[in-house]
């Protein structure tokens, strides 16, 4: 498995940087475009590096100052037919299907942790949808609430900012959590107390028996073990680039049929279901953020522990940047 990397160095330091790539075991193919950058100004580096050794060669190349005035693009190569980068994979420490590139992390989970319009809507959209489901106690419809609730990217970026000490994404992504589900259940109460106005459904709707989707207010431990083990697989799959697993993960937690069900308490005037809905979605919430933050953790804490292989020449450029 291997990254593309498009780095842009000034003219100045391409030697340095020139040197740091091409003593790198985990580099298979490496070009270099003199003055092949216009903004910012500078030669042009084209690299293809064995996934487990990205990350320290990034880090190198931070050293170096190049993310300062120059810039580093990152790309997954999604197959390489070459000699070259089999010898490098093989070189490098580690397993690529294991290795974490935490500035890919970084820069992924950041995006999802932006409050924004099309954040809004689909947690709002997703929220509405479980509300339905609820009253007509329909399994498939909570099921596709999970699946469109958006609420995972601003969780996720939370715990990575933590572990990786980014303040500004951490608030980020705890303003996106509060003021989404905010905005969903309030749009919910008020698109409830419509339908009630209407008659579409009375205020016993909470009260009557709802077998495929009494779950959402009965929070207990099982819920926090689903929680737990959601929040690990979906930074597993964020971390190893696995992202189809994503959908198990949203589908296994019930964020946003809890916060369905609080705009639908609010609506009807029922405390009781208020509270046992909140705690479910306080429940997800924690249970998730908890399991995410000890499973970046762990990866890095046995990441360090994988044998560093960027020779010597390197780290000596590494501290004189």
């Amino acid at each position: 498995m291997l990254l593309h990397l498009r780095v842009t160095v000034p003219a100045g330091r391409s030697a340095d940087v020139l040197q740091l790539l091409d003593s790198d075991p985990g580099v298979a193919h490496l070009a270099l475009v003199r003055g092949g950058s216009v903004r910012p100004e500078g030669d042009l580096f084209l690299v293809d590096v064995a996934r487990e050794s990205a990350d320290q060669l990034i880090d190198a190349l931070r050293g170096l100052h190049v993310d300062r005035d120059g810039g580093i693009a990152m790309e997954t190569v999604d197959a390489a037919v070459s000699r070259p980068a089999e010898d490098a994979e093989r070189r490098a420490p580690g397993s690529g299907s294991d290795a974490v590139v935490w500035e890919q992390v970084v820069r992924s989970t950041a995006t999802d942790a932006t409050l924004s319009v099309s954040y809004l809507a689909f947690l709002t959209i997703a929220t509405l949808l479980a509300a339905v489901a609820i009253v007509n106690d329909s399994a498939p419809l909570v099921i596709g609430a999970m699946v469109l609730g958006p609420e995972f990217g601003p969780l996720a970026a939370l715990a990575v900012a933590l572990v990786q000490r980014r303040s500004r994404i951490a608030r980020q992504a705890l303003v996106s959590l509060a003021v989404g589900f905010t905005v969903a259940i309030a749009v919910t109460t008020l698109v409830a107390l419509l339908g009630r106005g209407l008659g579409w459904f009375d205020a016993d709707v909470l009260a009557t028996d709802r077998p495929a989707t009494a779950f959402i207010t009965q929070p207990d431990r099982w819920s926090l073990l689903v929680a737990v083990l959601a929040g690990i697989a979906g930074v597993l799959s964020l971390t190893s680039a696995r992202s189809g697993a994503l959908v198990g993960v949203f589908i296994s937690v019930t964020t946003v049929p809890a916060a369905g069900e609080m705009g639908l308490a609010l609506a009807v005037g029922s405390g009781t279901d208020f509270r046992e809905a909140a705690t479910q979605l306080g429940v997800n919430l924690v249970g998730i953020l908890a399991a995410a933050l000890g499973t970046l953790l762990l990866q890095k804490a046995v990441w360090r522990r994988v044998p560093r292989v960027v020779p010597r020449v390197q780290r000596v450029g590494h501290a004189r940047g």
